[in-house]
């Protein structure tokens, strides 16, 4: 039994360790995912602590991993665990039985997991929860209590710190589809392989004051005059996998004009820098040097911004209007090419090349200086 004890404090402490290191290499995912179930139960006024809750959860999960592996007031952590699996196991069932919500992002975008996955992984998690719930008062604390918290704050602190490091500097592993080597327009198609939904052209018909629905193989047996067209769509009937991985990546014009493709297929090097919305001026001196080499260079240089109107106000106002392009995109796509706020990309053709975030723009400066003139 003793051996069974151990062997599931350990599996359960560097379970939730590795799960945490894996959030905490990009805390703003783990935020977004949040976003969507707000959004979802319509709890819209919690998205501005989403980031908060994430960096706490992440903290949270890292220091009981190891509060576990140490034996440290298990009845405690113990009922802890418990608690959070128990909230865990709700949101991945709420996931996988509503299909509101795709993935529970307990893995981050590393290790994607389905929500039917995540849901079986949290339920066999939960058993060995209980397991050591049920046996907290026999598993004894491998260190004194002094070192033992000493050791838990120490691990705080580092996670705290790893966190604000990414949130500044952008992801250590680079898990998301817009990372270094990537193709963006080949990410906009589907994977090799993928299965495409299966849909049926479904007709909606107003029958003496009822909506009646069928499809082309099921017409009623009555079907006269007395139906009275009212619409028709296409009716999911099994899912596929051919979603790209890359969404919603739609360049458009103030005036609304598509211009994706014209900025992608462009051959040669290219700057684009991601701002979602207008704010500090961080990163705006070693911009105002790139953009100089770039224009020198006749580099092209792209602001991509859901933040339109004022972006486009302050690059009036900065006198650089004529120097670079500055072209709308959904928020959403936004938020997963740019953790930081803003990012500037080098792409040539549709390749990443390398990306910086606003606290790195001075390493950029070098990389675009040793770019070939393209004129």
């Amino acid at each position: 039994m003793k051996s069974l004890i151990t062997f599931v404090r350990g599996l359960v402490g560097l379970l939730f360790i590795f799960s945490g290191l894996v959030k905490a290499n990009d805390p703003l995912g783990l935020s977004y995912k949040m976003q969507e179930f707000f959004e979802v139960w319509n709890f819209h006024w919690l998205d501005h602590l989403t980031l908060a809750f994430s960096v706490l959860m992440i903290v949270f999960e890292i220091v009981a991993g190891v509060a576990v592996l140490l034996g440290w007031r298990m009845k405690l952590f113990s009922w802890l665990l418990l608690l959070l699996t128990i909230f865990f196991t709700f949101l991945t069932a709420y996931a996988y039985l509503t299909g509101k919500v795709r993935e529970c992002g307990c893995f981050g975008d590393c290790i994607p997991l389905s929500a039917g996955e995540s849901f079986v992984k949290d339920l066999v998690l939960f058993a060995l929860v209980v397991f050591l719930f049920a046996v907290h008062d026999r598993i004894r604390a491998i260190l004194k209590p002094s070192p033992s918290a000493g050791l838990l704050i120490l691990t705080a602190l580092l996670a705290f710190s790893f966190q604000w490091y990414v949130l500044i500097h952008l992801p250590v592993v680079d898990c998301l589809p817009y990372r270094v080597g990537n193709n963006i327009s080949e990410k906009m198609k589907p994977p090799p392989g993928a299965i495409p939904d299966s849909t049926v052209i479904t007709m909606v018909y107003d029958h003496n004051g009822q909506k009646v629905e069928f499809d082309a193989t099921h017409f009623p047996k009555d079907f006269d005059d007395s139906y009275h067209f009212v619409n028709r769509y296409d009716k999911l009937i099994r899912k596929g996998n051919a979603e790209p991985p890359i969404k919603d990546f739609v360049l458009t014009t103030g005036e609304g004009t598509d211009t994706t493709q014209a900025v992608l297929e462009a051959k040669g090097y290219k700057l684009v820098e991601f701002i979602r919305e207008l704010g500090t001026d961080a990163g705006a001196k070693e911009f105002s040097i790139i953009l100089t080499m770039a224009k020198a260079k006749h580099i092209p240089v792209y602001i991509i911004t859901a933040d339109y109107d004022n972006v486009t106000s302050y690059v009036h106002q900065d006198g650089i209007a004529g120097d670079v392009t500055v072209l709308k995109c959904d928020a959403t796509a936004i938020k997963t090419a740019a953790r930081a706020d803003p990012t500037l990309y080098l792409l040539h053709g549709a390749a990443v090349k390398d990306k910086w975030s606003f606290a790195d723009l001075e390493r950029a400066i070098p990389a675009v200086n040793e770019l070939p003139n393209q004129e």
